[in-house]
């Protein structure tokens, strides 16, 4: 009886071992929501989290108490629109870049924390808005006309499991 109790726990034991080993065949991870990717605008390193679903747009940089001098946040629209931003429950002073569908960014606002009133842009024809701490843009001398590095966002479309090509129609 302890033989055959000792054998069952040991092929438990064993079964449960093989169950946690990574098999070979399975793909690599997706990167999850929070995930940096390096970027540039206007030859201008950054690392930002990118928000595609809705869910990831809602909360934005919400309840966070500060964030990195050269990170920020990237929204990414599957088409170009008018886009308006606010800041609920956001309690660091941020810039908002707003760029249209080829990457080129077309406005800079400023964005005031923990208010509710919306910061539109002035173009129809926006598809990216990105967020970094407030004087960002002027600090790094990025204004309007320089680009976003759009080949570096559908790379981190991939990372996260969204096809590019469904959001970004100016790459291959």
């Amino acid at each position: 009886m302890r033989a055959t109790l000792g054998l069952i726990l040991f092929l438990l034991a064993a079964s449960g071992c093989a169950k946690d080993a990574p098999e070979s065949a399975e793909p690599a991870a997706m990167a999850g929501p929070d995930a940096l990717f390096s970027l540039s605008i206007g030859g201008v390193p950054i690392r930002v989290e990118i928000a595609v679903t809705e869910a990831e747009m809602r909360r934005g940089l919400m309840f966070r108490p500060s964030m990195e001098e050269h990170a920020g946040m990237l929204f990414i629209y599957d088409s170009a629109r008018r886009l308006s931003f606010w800041m609920r429950n956001t309690q660091i002073p941020l810039d908002i870049g707003y760029f249209d569908p080829e990457g080129v960014l077309q406005e800079v606002h400023r964005m005031y924390p923990n208010t509710e009133t919306s910061v539109p842009s002035n173009s129809q024809q926006i598809q990216f808005a990105l967020e970094m701490n407030q004087g960002w843009f002027t600090n790094n001398h990025v204004k309007p006309g320089h680009r976003l590095s759009l080949d570096s966002v559908a790379a981190a479309l991939s990372a996260r499991g969204f096809n590019p090509r469904e959001l970004l129609k100016n790459t291959d």
